[in-house]
């Protein structure tokens, strides 16, 4: 099994900044894509960004986020950070990331955490 633990979450007034990492564990044998995923209340989800941890790490970010949002990984520790900068009211969302995830057993699975609370207000 494996397991995603995110942290960083909170309230943040316009403008400020926060940073969100998500932790997987457990019968990894690679990882394909790790990114993050938002839902604000009476809204779909959307992908907020995502990121190819091989080679040169390409990354996708949804439209809202671009040049606001960084998406980076750390291979070593099977970790996904979100740098989100310039926050907006209409970020607020919990925030959910994901794994697609190659186990041990050699198929791929997908995963998601179980999701943190951004909050933007003054």
């Amino acid at each position: 099994q494996v397991q995603l633990v995110e942290s960083g979450g909170g309230l943040v007034q316009p403008g400020g900044s926060l940073r969100l990492s998500c932790a997987g564990t457990g019968s990894i044998f690679s990882i394909n894509a790790m990114g993050w995923h938002r839902q604000a209340p009476g809204k779909q989800r959307e992908l907020v960004a995502l990121i190819i941890p091989g080679g040169s790490g390409s990354t996708n970010y949804g439209d809202s986020v671009k040049g606001r949002f960084t998406i980076a990984r750390d291979n070593a520790k099977n970790t996904v950070h979100l740098q989100m900068n310039s926050l907006k009211p209409e970020d607020t969302a919990v925030y959910y990331c994901y794994f697609d995830v190659r186990r041990t057993n050699g198929r791929n699975y997908a995963y998601w955490g179980q999701g943190t609370q951004v909050t933007v207000s003054s």
